[in-house]
């Protein structure tokens, strides 16, 4: 009689605790199922930066335009510029690098890019740091302008644990751009897959911290499918990455012309418009398996893919000439755009040069709500 009393009062517990647990489900979906209207953001813009590219009718670069040439909108309203920089504006870079165990047999070609850093992207008045990161965030190198630093840095890194935690470097990384002059232009590159292992940080979290402090986002692909073959061990996971986290063709040159012809990377900056939208309101798991892209994407930036050391170089010297070919445009929204919570595009053109095919810049940002005390 005891023995039946027990085990009719196990069941009872195990019954209610299911129970339970069924009511914390049904009352509490997903995040990437829950609509997220009421953001956490706050803050106010004061000042906001976007990298513009101006291309002829060939594809080319357009330079040596003036200042009073250009005209910029934020929400469709015309705003007022502070400033038109150039290519010698002085640059903080950070580079990230995958370090873990899964990457190990592409580590042998990043451990090699040091010497590139200076002359194809940060120049003699540039300044970088370097950060790896796979279970850890370790920064390995604060920012410098010693080129020989900057290649030992890289040089040391070697492969960890079998998390990835990108997105948490990319919090810790823009940290780290927000301490650097506001005259500085800020550039974050990262080397490494495009997926997320393991961060403690969500996309729309670092994707808004860049935006806010007004980095651009270079994305430099390790090919899944290269780090799969070489890995210690087989991951057993199906490669469903966007193409454009594969390399280029055999035989094409990484520029901007030919990834955007392939790709569509910039092409289609105001087709993000209604994903980045989705991303912040974080309505359900949006390149979720490719935050790489949505990164480049969100902040005017580019990304190219490489698996050996040739395409790694030539995915290097692209990414110079995109940064030196740039025009950074300053501004302070007027007093009535600033009213405007939640996302704000921008489109800048170059007007009265029949010369300008194309004008591109970042798609926009998100203007969090203030936060009254």
């Amino acid at each position: 009689m005891l023995r039946f009393f027990a085990l009719t009062l196990v069941c009872g517990l195990l019954a209610a605790q299911q129970s339970s647990k069924t009511a914390r489900q049904t009352t509490a979906p997903p995040d990437e199922e829950r609509p997220q209207d009421d953001l956490t953001f706050y803050g106010t813009v004061e000042e906001l930066v976007t990298p513009v590219w101006v291309f002829d009718r060939n594809g080319d670069y357009v330079n040596n335009l003036r200042p009073d040439q250009f005209r910029l909108f934020d929400n469709g309203r015309e705003q007022s510029i502070r400033s038109v920089d150039v290519s010698y504006t002085p640059i903080s870079l950070v580079i990230c690098i995958q370090a873990n165990s899964h990457v190990q047999g592409l580590l042998p070609y990043v451990n090699k890019i040091g010497n590139l850093v200076a002359p194809l992207i940060i120049g003699d008045a540039g300044e970088a740091a370097v950060i790896a990161y796979d279970s850890r965030i370790r920064t390995l190198q604060d920012f410098t302008s010693d080129p020989d630093k900057i290649t030992r840095s890289i040089k040391t890194i070697y492969p960890g644990s079998t998390s990835n935690r990108m997105v948490d470097a990319v919090i810790e990384g823009t940290r780290l751009l927000k301490t650097r002059p506001k005259t500085h232009r800020r550039i974050m590159l990262l080397v490494g897959e495009t997926r997320d292992l393991g961060s403690e940080a969500r996309l729309r979290e670092a994707l808004y911290f860049l935006q806010i402090n007004n980095v651009v986002f270079y994305g430099v692909d390790m090919s899944r499918f290269m780090t799969t073959l070489t890995a210690p061990g087989p991951e057993g996971r199906y490669d469903n990455s966007e193409p454009a986290s594969h390399p280029m063709p055999s035989r094409v040159a990484a520029t901007p012309t030919t990834v955007g012809q392939t790709y569509g990377y910039n092409d289609q900056s105001m087709e993000f418009v209604p994903l980045m939208v989705e991303i912040f309101r974080d309505v359900r798991a949006i390149f979720r398996d490719n935050p790489v892209e949505a990164f480049t994407k969100g902040t005017g930036g580019s990304e190219y893919g490489f698996h050996n050391q040739g395409s790694l170089e030539k995915a290097f010297e692209a990414i110079g000439r995109e940064v030196h070919s740039e025009y950074v445009i300053t501004y302070t929204p007027s007093p009535a755009t600033k009213l405007e919570n939640g996302f704000h595009s921008i489109s800048v053109d170059v007007p009265n040069r029949p010369d300008v095919k194309k004008v591109l810049s970042r798609p926009g940002y998100w203007a969090a709500a203030h936060q009254d005390h």
